[in-house]
């Protein structure tokens, strides 16, 4: 029967949301990007600040070294010493004089009277100025100084704008951050949805189609999973009522025959037949209950495994040997048509209970007159190595492709072919191959070359002595 999923875990334990990790990391980035373009709009804004004053100084005061003497003296005499762009300008004359509201330091005058320009910054009484200074065609040259607190004095204010612009990109950022974050979560957060609904018991889950690669290939292995689950819990319930009937047939037989032994309805001479009776449905019971234990145990981690050097040649002598008798019994002869030697590293006991469930069904289908062959050998692998090979054969009605694919699943040849055929409890291949997958094998089925059915197992190159 299916488990009751386990109970959700409390909201309390659950950790930050995808929805508010995408939001966090959008701001994140966001904020990051403000920063840094604040930043660089700062320096940038300086640099140009500088960079625009200096070429306008330098334009004035080569426009001022190029006039004529006495239009250059009258226009540095109209102006004050300050005047409203902060601009000191003097005159140096050929012989080194210095005249005007600049003070020109001496390597100036001594490069203006070598005939060289200068553009610098100087820092005088605490104040940093920019410098242009132009030789003239006279001698000497003219200086213009520009106090840098002048220039950078529109900065504040178009920083200060800039930050108001960036702040509302932010806001704005952040906003569309969290209209993204709920897009871009909406999908995994109803997917989410549908595995909780489906871990309730729910099947056939509706999902509604993302449209995102990564997220539909999600979308389809829930799907597919869906479906599974919907196949394996029909395929379950189905196990479950055909064991419970059969369970219920021989309990029924047993039951009735109790309750008339115990009302005195038997008569005396009737009384080993209704053992015979009691005794044949007990063992069907048996049979049932041994089979579904072993089922269990299989599942379970613990189960064990005792692993040596097996003769599987002497294995399968000792198996036809003490099957011989049954099949004799109906008819059918059993015998080990070929075996080379071989020896691989396995557990010999799971190895004969297998080669005995094979058996057994087989001496179960196969009508008198036909044989059950077994047979070992060593075939290639595919990988340069070897691989030891287990068959069993026999003469009964065969099986079709369909039931070679479905033959180790339980009870399903059992319910394909229960009015058709001798059957089992269809437990006995789903045992057989899952003790092969424990040994680290393969099991498989398929129709024989001349009728019948064959079971083929294999057990990897590396248990081979």
């Amino acid at each position: 029967m299916t488990l009751p999923p386990p109970a959700a875990p409390a909201a309390a334990k659950r950790g930050v949301s995808l929805r508010t990790r995408i939001l966090a990391a959008t701001v994140a980035v966001a904020l990051i990007a403000v920063l840094v373009t604040a930043l660089a709009a700062l320096q940038l804004v300086r640099t140009v600040d500088t960079s625009s004053a200096r070429d306008a100084l330098s334009s004035q005061v080569d426009r001022l070294a190029a006039a004529q003497p006495a239009a250059r003296e009258a226009i540095i005499g109209g102006l004050s010493q300050i005047d409203s762009s902060g601009i000191l300008i003097s005159v140096v004359s050929p012989s080194g004089v210095v005249t005007g509201s600049a003070a020109v330091p001496p390597r100036v005058v001594l490069q203006l009277r070598l005939g060289r320009d200068v553009s610098t910054t100087e820092r005088s009484n605490g104040t940093s100025y920019l410098l242009e200074a132009r030789p003239t065609a006279q001698g000497g040259g003219v200086v213009a100084l520009q106090d840098v607190g002048t220039v950078r004095a529109i900065t504040p204010t178009l920083i200060g704008r800039i930050l108001i612009a960036l702040a509302i990109g932010f806001v704005v950022a952040v906003v569309a951050a969290f209209f993204v974050a709920r897009v871009l979560a909406k999908p995994l957060v109803n997917l989410a949805g549908a595995a909780r609904r489906m871990a309730a018991g729910q099947r056939n889950v509706p999902l509604a189609p993302s449209g995102i690669p990564e997220i539909t290939d999600v979308e389809a292995a829930l799907g597919a999973l869906d479906q599974a689950l919907v196949h394996s819990e029909g395929r379950q319930r189905e196990f479950l009522l055909s064991i419970s009937h059969e369970l219920r047939t021989p309990l029924t037989a047993i039951r009735g025959y109790a309750e008339a032994i115990g009302d005195g309805l038997v008569p005396a001479d009737q009384v080993v037949e209704v053992g015979k009776t009691l005794e044949a449905e007990s063992n069907r019971l048996t049979a049932f209950t041994t089979d579904l234990l072993a089922l269990a145990r299989l599942e379970a981690d613990d189960f064990p495994l005792r692993s040596g050097p097996v003769d599987v040649g002497q294995v399968l002598a000792d198996a036809a040997a003490a099957w011989r008798a049954a099949g004799s019994a109906c008819g059918v002869m059993v015998e080990v048509a070929a075996s080379a030697p071989l020896v691989v590293t396995t557990d010999a006991a799971r190895l004969r209970q297998v080669i005995d469930g094979l058996i057994e069904n087989a001496l179960r289908v196969s009508p008198a007159g036909s044989r059950v062959a077994l047979s070992a050998r060593l075939d290639a692998d595919g990988r340069g190595g070897a691989q030891a090979v287990v068959e069993v054969a026999d003469g009964g009605p065969g099986l079709t492709a369909e039931d070679a694919a479905q033959a180790f699943e339980r009870g399903v040849l059992r319910e394909r072919y229960r009015d058709a055929r001798p059957v089992g409890t269809g437990l006995g291949l789903s045992i057989a191959a899952r003790l092969i997958q424990r040994m680290g094998g393969s099991i498989a089925a398929s129709p024989g070359p001349a009728g019948g059915a064959v079971f083929r197992i294999v057990l990897p190159a590396g248990t081979i002595v």
